[in-house]
């Protein structure tokens, strides 16, 4: 199941992880390190913006909304107008509809996942934005 996107993600990917529950930010960036990708890790707001800055440049960004200090989704928001492309997954537990227009506000390179998610999912949106393919909303990645 995994295997088409171990061969779709980019030799030497790096991607910044960020979410504030430890036990899902171990498990998300020990995900995309058993297929491959170097990931940097961060676990508020402030070390998000740190490791843009400090860390980059990135293949992908996986941030969850809720975090600490700044949330994610505000980050990367702020990423943007500074000028910053880089591919995002925005994960989320929150049930806010007006979190899918924030989402898309990022642009093509965005995809909304919500919680929980499983690794098929996590794997179609990786694939869809290291891969080359068009971004996802969450429920068109679901089975």
């Amino acid at each position: 199941m995994f295997h088409a996107l171990v061969v779709a993600m980019r030799v030497h990917a790096r991607v910044l992880v960020a979410e504030d529950d430890l036990e899902l930010l171990a498990t998300v960036a020990d995900v995309l390190e058993s297929w491959g990708a170097e990931v940097v890790r961060a676990n508020s707001g402030a070390e998000l913006i740190e490791g843009l800055a400090r860390e980059g440049p990135f293949s992908l960004v996986v941030t969850d909304i809720g975090m600490p200090w700044m949330s994610g989704l505000h980050v990367m928001h702020s990423a943007r107008h500074a000028g910053l492309a880089t591919p995002v997954i925005i994960i989320t537990g929150l049930t806010d509809e007006r979190l899918t227009q924030q989402v898309r506000a990022l642009g093509s390179e965005a995809v909304l996942l919500r919680k929980p998610f499983g690794l098929g999912e996590l794997e179609s949106a990786v694939a869809k934005l290291l891969g080359g393919g068009k971004a996802v909303e969450a429920s068109e990645a679901r089975p």
